[in-house]
């Protein structure tokens, strides 16, 4: 059963039928190929992806371009973990529990990022300006936005902290 709060995107997901490997396009192939995965063993969510190849290759883009930012995998999980609690998805959280734990996190790492802590001081002011960007929708204060420059935060971590939120 739906949770109540959950978001309208995995109640949109939940009514498509996910691609499999002999319905994706060369094109497609070919993007997943260049990530490493085989739409097979994709995640359910990009299964149904697949049926725009515009959006999935849009997403693994924006994913692999992220991944050469300057913010760590390790960071980029915790701030998903958060963005996925905050949201009420059980997919995203079983995802990046997953990716967590094959970068070396711990349950109790990942468990607090959930709930937008850290018991590192910087990950932790990262973790609530994310709550903040998620629940006030952007809206932050100067004060979420002062802290992550005590914490030592350059414009760009900042940029890319909020896009990571988007992805």
């Amino acid at each position: 059963a739906m949770q109540k709060n959950e978001p309208k995107t995995e109640l949109i997901m939940s009514r498509l039928t996910p691609i499999q490997t002999n319905g994706a396009t060369s094109e497609l192939k070919r993007s997943l190929g260049n990530s490493h995965m085989k739409l097979a063993e994709a995640p359910r969510f990009l299964q149904i992806m697949a049926n725009s190849p515009a959006s999935l290759r849009a997403y693994i883009r924006a994913d692999a371009a992220l991944l050469r930012g300057q913010l760590t995998p390790r960071q980029r999980q915790q701030v998903a973990l958060a963005v996925a609690e905050i949201n009420g998805s059980n997919y995203g959280l079983s995802a990046h529990y997953d990716a967590g734990k094959s970068l070396g996190l711990t349950q109790e790492e990942m468990q607090l990022a959930r709930n937008a802590t850290a018991t590192d001081p910087k990950a932790e002011t990262m973790l609530r300006f994310t709550q903040a960007v998620v629940l006030q929708r952007g809206d932050v204060s100067d004060g979420d936005f002062q802290a992550l420059r005590n914490a030592g935060f350059t414009d760009a971590e900042v940029v890319e902290i909020v896009a990571n939120i988007a992805l």
